[in-house]
């Protein structure tokens, strides 16, 4: 059973392209059974906004999320006999107030589901940009990269804690633009100076509460070696009897699917032989076990749906 359950499009994100049906019809031609839509939350001040909303207000993103849950909606009914479509947002964490935002406007929209990421440290944008990576590295962290990466786990598992996001989004996001060139220490691999530990420390609380850790296939169109997470916390999570499902960070409909032709030999090595998804049901959003995934029938189809 092929899905995703983060998703995003150009309608309603700057920095994605094409509109929210057209994501939501690559998914089913792409042989797709269910899709979770997760447009980032508004964030709520002038200096949040990245240089590609310039010409926009936070009353903007307020209004621009409002009209995406009824897009949302309207799509989850056309296409109800077709796909599965779950309603849901990505989180920010920027500030304190962020995550108490994110508790309101879930409520408010009566939104299904969250996708748990941190796209800022202390405030500073995380993956919008190399150059920005690096600004905050020698700048915030006087060059500490692991001091950097410390910071991310802490303020990941404030957010866990906060919003116990039903799916935690690209769980190490922190090695987007991390150099892994000779001689540059890899700080989730080689135990430096603590920042593993952190690590473990959050995969410990979401498998505490339930939450699925996405494997996240947009890190290999950034060129990094591994999906999100990296290989060895995949196989930790695994071992660890952590609840896995599978995600494209879909950024306009050309992105759904993209790397799942790849994805399996993945999961496979890191011992992944169960996927999780969610479903809608009487109850409320279930979660529920696809057994024995690798061997689906969906990744013998994968060439005829176009995924590399």
């Amino acid at each position: 059973m092929p899905f995703t359950f983060h998703t995003h499009s150009g309608q309603f994100c700057r920095h994605a392209s094409g509109d929210l049906e057209s994501v939501v019809v690559a998914a089913i031609d792409k042989g797709m059974l269910a899709i979770g839509l997760s447009e980032h939350v508004p964030r709520s001040r002038e200096s949040e906004l990245y240089p590609e909303e310039s010409d926009m207000t936070p009353a903007d993103l307020q209004r621009a999320f409002e009209a995406y849950v009824v897009e949302a909606r309207r799509l989850r009914d056309r296409y109800s006999g077709q796909i599965s479509i779950l309603i849901g947002a990505e989180t920010e964490y920027i500030t304190r107030s962020s995550l108490e935002e994110v508790r309101v406007l879930r409520e408010k929209y009566r939104l299904e589901y969250l996708v748990g990421s941190v796209h800022h440290i202390d405030g500073h944008p995380l993956d919008f940009s190399a150059s920005q990576y690096r600004q905050l590295v020698d700048e915030h962290f006087g060059g500490d990269r692991a001091a950097m990466f410390r910071r991310y786990f802490d303020q990941q598992l404030e957010m866990l804690q906060a919003l116990q996001p039903e799916v935690i989004g690209h769980f190490d996001l922190v090695r987007i633009f991390h150099p892994y060139a000779e001689g540059v220490a890899d700080p989730l691999e080689e135990e430096v100076a603590g920042v593993r530990e952190l690590a473990s420390r959050n995969i410990d609380y979401g498998i505490s509460y339930g939450a699925l850790f996405e494997v996240n296939t947009r890190a290999w169109k950034k060129g990094l070696r591994d999906a999100y997470p990296g290989r060895s916390l995949l196989e930790e999570i695994v071992g660890k009897g952590g609840r896995v499902t599978i995600s494209d960070d879909s950024h306009g409909a050309g992105d759904v699917g993209m790397y799942y032709g790849r994805l399996r030999e993945y999961l496979e090595r890191a011992g992944v032989h169960e996927l999780h998804y969610l479903e809608r049901a009487e109850e409320g959003v279930q979660v529920r076990v696809l057994e024995r995934a690798t061997e689906h029938e969906f990744w013998g189809g994968a060439n005829k749906h176009g995924l590399e």
